[in-house]
């Protein structure tokens, strides 16, 4: 018997496809390729004081940071390698350099600070003290503190207007939003709203500023232009967050007593469509064409994404399922910077869920463990 002799052309092309076949996997598998030199992580505060850094094209944790008592406000700077955040009981600001992953700098700012606000240029930081009043402006560069100013009772944040004009301050102790100079910091209004207020939302047209109070189903809506109070709205349940469309028109506020979300009209000041989501659906995020909400449902330990324009859930995609899973009680959500990748914290389960964002393919790349109950998240290209 004569033995069948290998055609070597044959082989070459087995060993083509087999190696186009494990690149087209890696590729899968990989969030993004970058340019030599760049990199995309994601930092992660804990509740024992660390932030834990994940390299988001390798997937895995490569640092974990002291830092300090309740951590909060962590925000990447829009310019600069740098993530930003908050210690509340140590009452500091602190720089993390994303190039060298360690503190740099710790900023004291006053007992009891909970957020952050960069200036568009990023060349200044606002924040609040809660504990003494206080909001205060701080030079980014040199870490300097440039103002100070008195506030109502109990600032919890701080957010600038579109037309970086004013800084309103969110007032939890007197229930009230005051409208400060951003320049010089003083304060030329303050308006009564919601009991025990936690968050501000603006119109892009600095007209009108929407005020939400995690403890209160009420939603209250402020003239910035006439510095009064229009109404309170009457929410369905308790709000958990709420996201303002990019052209200003929709609020869409998230509820899990409700289990859905409201969409509320910016013009007429109205509460229009609710949609039911699922059991106790908790924060989201909007695409940057404002298409698809996406929402983390801390009861169920998943992620749905809505189709907001036609006000329906998106159950399936080319015959599958799209009620994505991650990890137990989800909290903070973000895209990175391309909307390749949907990054969930799990505070139940202390992991970061990382979730393939495209619509067509969308799935669940893996889950990292980055340390006990973690809370925030920033995410930064450099």
């Amino acid at each position: 018997m004569t033995r069948r002799r290998k055609n070597p052309r044959v082989i070459i092309l087995a060993i083509g496809l087999l190696v186009g076949a494990i690149a087209l996997l890696a590729r899968e598998h990989r969030p993004s390729f970058l340019r030599p030199g760049l990199h995309l992580n994601a930092y992660i505060t804990t509740a024992d004081g660390n932030v834990t850094i994940v390299d988001l094209v390798r997937l895995r944790s490569v640092a974990r940071i002291p830092v300090g008592p309740a951590l909060s406000g962590l925000r990447e700077h829009p310019t600069r390698p740098q993530v930003w955040g908050v210690s509340t009981q140590g009452g500091y600001l602190f720089v993390l350099d994303a190039l060298a992953n360690q503190v740099v700098a710790r900023v004291p700012v006053g007992p009891l600070p909970y957020a952050l606000e960069f200036s568009a240029d990023g060349n200044r930081i606002y924040t609040t003290s809660s504990g003494s009043d206080t909001l205060l402006a701080i030079d980014c560069p040199s870490h300097a503190v440039l103002g100070r100013a008195h506030t109502g009772q109990g600032p919890v944040l701080a957010r600038m207007t579109p037309d970086r004009k004013s800084i309103l301050v969110v007032n939890h102790g007197d229930a009230s939003l005051g409208v400060h100079d951003a320049t010089t910091l003083q304060q030329g209004l303050a308006i009564p709203v919601v009991s025990q207020p936690d968050d501000v939302a603006i119109l892009p047209d600095n007209s009108i500023a929407f005020v939400l109070s995690r403890s209160q189903p009420r939603l209250s809506v402020v003239d910035l232009k006439r510095g009064v109070l229009l109404a309170n709205l009457q929410l369905a349940g308790t709000p958990s967050d709420m996201l303002l469309k990019p052209d200003g028109g929709e609020l869409y506020v998230i509820s899990p007593d409700s289990h859905g979300l409201q969409v509320i009209n910016t013009w007429t000041h109205e509460v229009g469509d609710y949609l039911m989501l699922g059991y106790s659906p908790t924060r989201a995020i909007l695409s940057a064409d404002a298409n698809l909400l996406y929402v983390t449902d801390a009861s169920a330990s998943r992620l749905t994404a809505v189709d907001i324009n036609n006000r329906r859930v998106i159950r399936t995609v080319n015959g599958r399922e799209l009620l994505i899973p991650v990890g137990q009680s989800p909290g903070a959500i973000r895209f990175d910077p391309a909307e390749n990748l949907l990054l969930v914290v799990n505070q139940g389960s202390g992991d970061l869920s990382v979730i393939r964002a495209r619509l067509n393919n969308q799935s669940l790349l893996t889950m990292i463990p980055v340390g006990d109950h973690p809370q925030e998240l920033a995410v930064k290209l450099f």
